[in-house]
């Protein structure tokens, strides 16, 4: 006898498990949550016994004895500092303080603990409030209409707790979500302030003042290792200088739609819509160059923003003297609302574009366009032209770099950049060998007709050769390491640390696959970029962009990329390589640019990456590996150099570069993989260059090093 059971019931009891599971899993986040669990409930049944879920405070009598606020505590009613952080002032308002309590301190207790969130965000909370009320009391006392109107405001809600504990939830995050959040934070606090001046706005400046400052004591062993160097990346720079134009742009358009009484008075702006689109349309073309690091975009937005902030200054300075002078009644203050805070919004993203100058270097498309001696040259289409035609050395693929100038030649280029006054031309000239004289020639007198001084950094023994019979001086500055692949084994005991990289990334469970990554899926790619700019802000890393690449370098269709992936999904290492042309577009090898690991992977991951990319370029007929040259770290001293006073400036810039970079450190670790190593050269006219041609190279590699360290290299003699 058998029972069939049906397929309702079946089904029934599916969903019946897979409540229960969700239901499992919910009890379980509430236990890790208490204190924010706590505050919720309490915030709900707050609501249902006094009403709030449904009617208003505003306007109520018991308002005073339920809210906090100056009245409030004037009045004594200290409870409030209890009763007002647990409701909300209008019914709508609940289910954003309910949804965003639970959210954002929630995920601050499961990181720091629920004994330390629960202290920062009470204290913290009641710290803010009452020195807001205390202010706001103080500034009342002046014919300053704002501070009259907040001393007989109420408010309400945990906000202020909340903001202080995100700042301290900030601490512990590494780059570059650390970073972000805090400038969200101090975003919607600033923001808030100036445009639109409430009770609640003042309490959450305050609470972050007081926070941000102690966060990452707050944080206590939770808190993420200390950054060597406040340093952001590239992309960093750009997205922040991005995205706060459009914040202002997006403040005009709200000015228009929804004004509101701030602390300089109306904000009402009584321009035309042509006038706030056309306003809008210029800030985001502006904000999307911003983006993609234009070097005009920059200019725009450095001229715009000066613009403001130099008329800002001149209406403060004229109300102030107005002020002084008691002729505030003949002063018109039309617009002062808007206008003010605009400016210190510009005032704010014309100090991040100049200090970040260097993230906004990539030329406009018209300015890729460069006439040489034969004619326009396409910018970086040129220079993989050139390459894909004549071939070129290991680093010849870095003249496709955005942020070169270009000087064409009778049949290739010369790819260069200018910094203090100095053209470095990077490597050879991609031309054919034989041509080398020529290109010499074509580049000095371009530089000399510029006022420049010329100089060709990274050169190979080729090139060298070829300016030595024309006149120039060339000095060995680096070494490049290349693993010849022709019957490559990892056997014997020289190959012992990297069978053990192997041995480790198998039974980790990790597998290398060599990929084009811009064909990966963005969660691959996002690893990627967080990998690489935990680097550049845990590490104090500077982002060269001149003998160094990054990711939007490493996202080209010709380079390739190597991950460290297990079976989850989770990117542990990546480098990038980049092709190395033979004639007739034929790839004879592949060089190491990015190098990058997860700073919780397994340590030997980079040995891993590099080896498993030399089997699988020997797989596909590549004929070396170069690990790419170590700038300024040689095995040995130049047996011709006749320049003691050039050793000295690339030893000095050597030593400046090393904290950084750690070039000479790294051509120690390439030891392991037994390489070859080839000269690789600085040439330049005559040693009456040699301090300038030490301060460009040292602005090459550095862009935002001061004027002392750039100095320094300029020193022709000790204790000079």
């Amino acid at each position: 006898m058998s029972v069939t059971t049906a397929p309702e019931e079946t089904s029934g009891s599916a969903r019946r498990e897979a409540w229960a599971a969700r239901g499992r899993s919910f009890a379980g986040l509430v236990r890790r949550v208490p204190f924010t669990a706590t505050v919720v409930v309490l915030m709900v049944v707050g609501g249902l016994v006094t009403g709030a879920f449904w009617s208003p405070l505003s306007g109520r009598p018991d308002a005073i004895d339920l809210a906090y606020g100056p009245p409030a505590l004037l009045a004594g009613h200290v409870w409030t500092l209890v009763t007002g952080a647990l409701l909300a002032g209008h019914p709508v308002l609940y289910v954003l303080i309910l949804g965003l309590f639970a959210v954002a301190v929630g995920w601050v207790e499961i990181r720091c603990g629920t004994r330390r969130t629960a202290l920062v965000t009470v204290a913290f909370q009641l710290a803010a409030v009452l020195l807001t009320a205390a202010l706001v009391l103080a500034l009342a006392a002046t014919p300053w209409a704002w501070a009259a109107r907040l001393a007989g405001d109420l408010d309400t809600g945990f906000s202020a707790g909340m903001f202080a504990a995100l700042a301290m939830g900030a601490a512990t995050l590494h780059a570059p979500w650390r970073f972000r959040l805090r400038l969200v934070l101090v975003g919607v606090a600033v923001v808030g302030l100036l445009f639109l001046g409430g009770l609640a706005d003042v309490e959450h400046a305050i609470a972050l003042a007081l926070a941000l400052p102690l966060a990452r004591r707050l944080a206590g062993p939770t808190a993420a290792p200390a950054p060597t160097s406040g340093r952001v990346g590239r992309r960093e720079r750009r997205l922040v200088a991005a995205v706060g134009l459009v914040v202002i742009a997006a403040i005009r358009v709200i000015t228009v739609v929804v004004p509101v009484i701030g602390p300089l008075g109306d904000t009402k702006d009584e321009s035309s819509v042509l006038e706030v689109t056309i306003s809008v349309v210029i800030s985001l073309l502006i904000a999307e160059g911003l983006r993609r690091g234009r070097r005009p975009a920059w200019w725009a937005g450095l001229v715009i923003g000066g613009f403001y902030t130099l008329l800002g200054l001149v209406v403060v300075v004229a109300v102030v003297y107005a002020h002084i002078t008691h002729q505030v009644d003949q002063l018109e203050l039309i617009g002062l609302a808007i206008f003010v805070p605009n400016a210190v919004l510009w005032a704010a993203l014309l100090v991040w574009l100049v200090v970040g100058r260097s993230a906004f270097a990539v030329p406009s498309r018209r300015a890729l366009r460069r006439r040489g001696p034969d004619g326009p040259v396409e910018g970086p289409r040129a220079a993989r032209t050139a390459l894909h035609t004549h071939g070129g050395s290991t680093i010849s693929w870095m003249t496709t770099w955005p942020e070169n100038r270009y000087l064409a030649t009778a049949d290739g280029i010369v790819a260069y950049r200018v910094h203090a006054g100095v053209a470095v031309a990077l490597g050879d000239p991609v031309v054919e060998p034989e041509r080398f004289g020529e290109a010499l020639t074509g580049f000095r007198t371009l530089a000399e007709r510029s006022g420049w001084v010329p100089c060709l950094f990274s050169a190979t023994a080729g090139l060298a050769e070829a300016a030595r019979a024309q006149g120039w001086r060339a000095l060995q500055v680096a070494e490049d390491t290349l693993i010849d692949l022709d019957g490559l084994e990892f056997k014997g005991k020289p190959w012992q640390a990297v069978r053990s990289a192997f041995n480790r990334a198998g039974k980790a469970g990790i597998t290398h696959e060599m990929v084009h990554l811009a064909e990966e899926p963005r969660a691959v790619v996002a690893q990627v970029r967080a990998i690489s700019e935990e680097w550049v802000g845990d590490k104090g890393l500077p982002e060269m962009g001149f003998t160094l690449g990054g990711v939007e370098e490493a996202l080209d269709s010709e380079v390739r990329t190597g991950l460290a992936i297990d079976a989850e999904g989770t990117v542990h290492g990546v480098t990038s390589w980049l092709p190395v042309y033979g004639p007739e577009r034929e790839v004879v090898g592949w060089t190491l640019d990015v190098m990058r690991r997860r700073p919780d992977g397994f340590r030997a991951v980079v040995e891993y990456l590099i080896a498993s990319a030399c089997l699988t370029f020997q797989a596909e007929g590549a004929r070396f590996v170069s690990l790419s040259g170590a700038p300024l770290a040689r095995s040995d001293r130049d047996p011709e150099a006749a320049e003691p006073v050039l050793d000295r400036v690339l030893d000095q810039l050597g030593a400046l570069l090393e904290p950084y970079y750690g070039f000479r450190s790294l051509h120690q670790f390439k030891a392991k993989f037994r390489p070859r190593h080839e000269p690789m050269y600085l040439v330049y006219r005559d040693e009456g260059d040699l301090p300038r041609v030490g301060i460009g190279i040292g602005r090459a590699y550095l862009p935002d090093a001061g004027v002392k360290e750039l100095l320094a290299l300029a020193r022709t003699d000790d204790g000079k």
